[in-house]
């Protein structure tokens, strides 16, 4: 009986999924009216058949402790939540959402806690933790709504973000409240006793989560190609990862949960194929949706026993509560908000703010919470009984009045609309689309020998349709605006296609990962900043990323050259897709944009493409130059996962076609895997940075006697330069000259000229010997290697060689002498210049005294020398003499 409960729950909860839709009211608000109306129902059930009324017993027979719920339920929750979450965008957003989230939980729980105080005679205490079991948020609704209207996905990225990590908060906070409340005393505690254990909780439960999923993300590698048992694995590591902190550490079993999902969504995901990883995905959105929808149907079958004694002390408290809660939702959203603005780059309209303030829904998590208070042992009758009360009623108070008028309030905003530039988009979408499809209906009713009559009756339909929208068009498309919206069709398919590899393991998932993150990128770019946006963020997915740049600082201060030649090959792949990718959206454009933006803007927009192909193979250039095998495997396996996608490919479409029985495929796609195996190891990139390999390449060091070389290696530190990167620069912080193994540099010298130096060369002497060097800099033209001696280790090498010594003082020689002979030039010229400037003021000067009337008291004679005029005059005119 109890399984024909359960099962009968399960009917339930799958008709008010599109039953919510339908009526456009929030899931949730139906799971709480229909587990409502069976709590009361479960009472009074006596004119109901047998089988209606057996099953009724049963359900009022079903006796769920708040225990089970958390510990059934919850890592269950969370951990799909975290599953579902995009770690590269939740990192690269951190700072705004921590912000949000972990502020906004204690925000949220001072100012409900603190109001609730002023009304009612629970203590502060009491008071707090209630604030915090309603501190949580349920984004379903606003995200939802948010994609619906096409806000910017780092907008839902953020508001996501917030509501898994306030999750973990909220409830870390109601755990450390539960412990002060419970206890005898409730007088001796303070803030810094709240804020020390709810830190020690939040970053052991974190410490915990990633070392539990770090050994199952190792586990899975050795599971890889059994799909049942990895994701079997991830359902025990999502339990393992709440009871062993929660149980055995004494930190937080939540937070552990949350950061063991999102370590598994990162890592785990190149442990195991795509597919396994898509099917994982899709089972624990199964799970996620089970979880919280039999969380909502068992709590809110209590509320009419947790309501029947409900008087207007507890009906003020609760609105109260909601009035405070949404107080504190404001002072987070238009408070805080503007820092998040300022982080992310996109911004957020008022509009948008007001949504997310009115939004603030609460869910599944807030009534576990409240029910675990009920049967909470060392909390007396009256706390459990006014906690569980507020709690449960400030959810349905946020069900019914904010999650009802949700909708009527985006439409009062206006975000519901489409811009005039959509619409205009979608008129011309309809004549495009309206006039292809005419044409190859026509073709199919001529091949299918329709009657005429037929053919007319459907022609008309359509040509009905072009003249509506060409009658009620209104808004002609600026070349701005179709510009614009080309830019963000090309960003979302190139995430398609993007996609699809990864599906098909065309590319690997962290290659996707990226890649997708770049094109989200550009897309909210577009939205927002048109061409200027796109462009802005493609040039950033040439950058490299701090994580790169980081890994090669290590390289320079402790050399690590396996972690530099995981990152450079990682960069490799990533240009090599990034070069597929634009030329298919080349000819994508060409296809399908012209005749919707028109042959002015897919112009533009093949020029954009055009000039995005051009950075890309600039920059593949230089890492094919410098690694020339390496890149030729990467093709090769390109080429090879393209061959095995098409092989695949082919055998389902003979499965489907019935040419092949089930059994015949899964033995094909078996030796298929087997045959392309290869393609999966990615061997490390050997950047070559070992000194004494470095150093057969510097002809100067090569030569030096062999009792040399190996003490002179290891006072030589190897540095791989990136392309554009500044390797020296003149002034007192130069402590080092370099020798040029393999690449190219160019010297920038004080007269703005460049000076290439390449392979066997070196530079940064001079200024080593003391000379005076004057202003230069150093920059790399490519991936050059270079072996690095610094100024202590340069004064004892010339001491030992005298061979080297001798080389090294000859070229500074000649460089110097170079260097001064320039100078000697400069100061010519400089002085040349002073003296015409000289002579050009004398012959100013002379010309106004010619020019001034000469008063009669004055001999000019006298005055001058003979001859005076004359030199002044003709000396700006004198060729000879400006030249002296």
């Amino acid at each position: 009986m109890i399984v024909f409960g359960l099962a009968g729950l399960l009917v339930l909860v799958c008709f008010l999924t599109p039953l919510a839709s339908a009526l456009k009211i929030p899931f949730t608000l139906a799971l709480s009216a229909a587990g409502a109306l069976l709590g009361y129902m479960v009472h009074v059930h006596g004119w109901a058949p047998t089988w209606v009324g057996d099953y009724l017993d049963t359900l009022q027979a079903f006796e769920v402790p708040s225990d089970t719920i958390l510990v059934v339920f919850l890592p269950v929750l969370l951990f799909e939540a975290a599953m579902a979450m995009n770690v590269r965008r939740l990192i690269n957003d951190i700072a705004p959402i921590m912000l949000l989230a972990v502020v906004a939980v204690f925000i949220c729980t001072l100012f409900v806690g603190w109001g609730v105080s002023l009304i009612s005679t629970q203590n502060l205490a009491t008071c707090l933790l209630m604030g915090a079991i309603v501190a949580t948020t349920d984004p379903a609704a606003v995200v939802g709504i948010f994609k619906e209207v096409g806000a910017p996905k780092r907008l839902t990225t953020i508001v996501e973000g917030e509501s898994l990590l306030n999750d973990a908060a909220a409830i870390a906070l109601y755990s450390v409240l539960l412990v002060i409340v419970s206890r005898d005393g409730l007088i001796h505690w303070n803030l810094g006793h709240l804020l020390t254990n709810f830190l020690t909780l939040l970053l052991g439960g974190a410490a915990a989560g990633y070392v539990i999923g770090r050994i199952a993300c190792s586990a899975f590698s050795l599971l890889r190609g059994w799909p049942t048992a990895e994701i079997s694995l991830s359902v025990a590591t999502a339990y393992i990862a709440y009871i062993v902190p929660e149980h055995y550490l004494g930190v937080s079993g939540v937070v552990s949960t949350v950061v063991a999902g999102l370590v598994i969504s990162t890592v785990g995901r190149t442990r195991m194929t795509s597919s396994t990883f898509y099917a994982m995905s899709e089972s624990w959105h199964q799970l996620g949706f089970w979880a919280s929808s039999l969380i909502f149907l068992f709590a809110a079958m209590m509320i009419p026993r947790l309501l029947a004694d409900v008087t207007w002390d507890n009906v003020f408290v609760v609105l109260t509560m909601m009035l405070a809660a949404l107080l504190a939702r404001i002072v987070t959203v238009f408070g805080l908000m503007p820092a998040v603005t300022a982080a992310v780059g996109t911004k957020v309209s008022k509009a948008y703010k007001i949504v997310i303030c009115w939004g603030g829904l609460r869910g599944a998590l807030s009534l576990a919470l409240a029910l675990s208070v009920t049967e909470h042992q060392l909390l007396s009758d009256e706390i459990s009984e006014f906690v569980a009360i507020g709690a449960t009623g400030f959810v349905l108070g946020t069900l019914l009045v904010n999650g009802l008028t949700l909708r009527p309030l985006i439409k009062l905003l206006g975000l519901d609309k489409l811009s005039e530039g959509e619409q205009a988009l979608r008129d011309q979408a309809v004549v495009v689309a309206t006039a292809i499809l005419q044409q190859e209906t026509e073709k199919m009713a001529v091949d299918e020998q329709i009657s005429r009559q037929a053919r007319q009756k459907i022609s008309q339909v359509f040509e009905q349709s072009i003249q509506e929208v060409q009658r009620d068009q209104t808004t002609q498309l600026a070349d701005t605006d179709r510009l614009k919206l080309g830019l963000t069709i090309l960003a979302r398919r190139e995430f398609e296609m993007l996609f699809n590899s990864l599906r098909d393991q065309g590319i690997d998932s962290g290659t996707a990962d990226h890649l997708l993150g770049f094109a989200e990128a550009m897309e909210d770019g577009a939205k927002e900043k048109g061409q200027q946006g796109y462009m802005s963020a493609m040039e950033r997915s040439l950058h490299y990323p701090w994580h790169f740049r980081l890994v090669l600082r290590l390289h320079y201060s402790i050399g690590m050259p396996r972690w530099l030649g995981r990152k450079l090959s990682q960069r490799f792949v990533m240009l090599i897709v990034m070069r597929w990718v634009t030329r298919r959206l080349i000819g994508f454009s060409d296809a399908q944009l012209t005749s919707l933006v028109g042959e002015t803007v897919a112009q533009e927009l093949q020029d954009v493409l055009r000039k995005r192909l051009a950075r890309v193979e600039q920059s593949l250039h230089a890492l094919r130059l410098q690694y020339p095998k390496y890149a030729e495997w990467l093709e090769q396996t390109y080429l090879g996962r393209a061959a095995r996608g098409l092989e695949r490919a082919r055998y389902r479409q003979m499965l489907d076609n019935s040419l092949i029985s089930g059994e015949v495929y899964d033995a094909l796609v078996q030796e298929l895997e087997k045959r392309w195996a290869f393609l999966d190891t990615n061997p490390l990139l050997d950047v070559e940075l070992s000194p004494t390999g470095l150093m057969q390449q510097v002809p100067v060091l090569r030569d030096l006697p062999a009792d040399r070389i190996s003490p002179l290696a290891k006072r030589l530190k190897p540095r791989l330069a990136l392309p554009n990167e500044r390797v020296l620069r003149s002034g007192p912080h130069q402590q080092s000259m370099f020798f040029v193994a393999s690449g190219a540099v160019s010297v920038l010298l004080p007269d703005s000229t460049h000076v290439e130096l390449g392979s066997g060369e070196f530079f940064g002497e001079l200024q080593l010997l003391g000379h005076d060097t004057g202003q230069f800099e150093v920059r790399s033209l490519g991936y050059t290697k270079l072996l690095e001696l610094s100024a202590r280790d340069f004064k004892a090498a010339l001491e030992h060689d005298a061979q080297l010594r001798q080389t090294i003082e000859t070229v500074a020689s000649q460089r110097f002498k170079a260097l001064q002979t320039w100078r000697a030039q400069q100061q010519a010229i400089q002085d040349s210049q002073n003296e015409n400037a000289s002579q050009k003021d004398g012959a100013e000067t002379g010309k106004k005294l010619a020019a001034s009337p000469v008063p009669e008291d004055i001999n000019v004679g006298k005055s001058h020398p003979a001859g005076a005029e004359e030199s002044v005059k003709d000396a700006p005119d004198d060729p000879n003499r400006q030249v002296r």
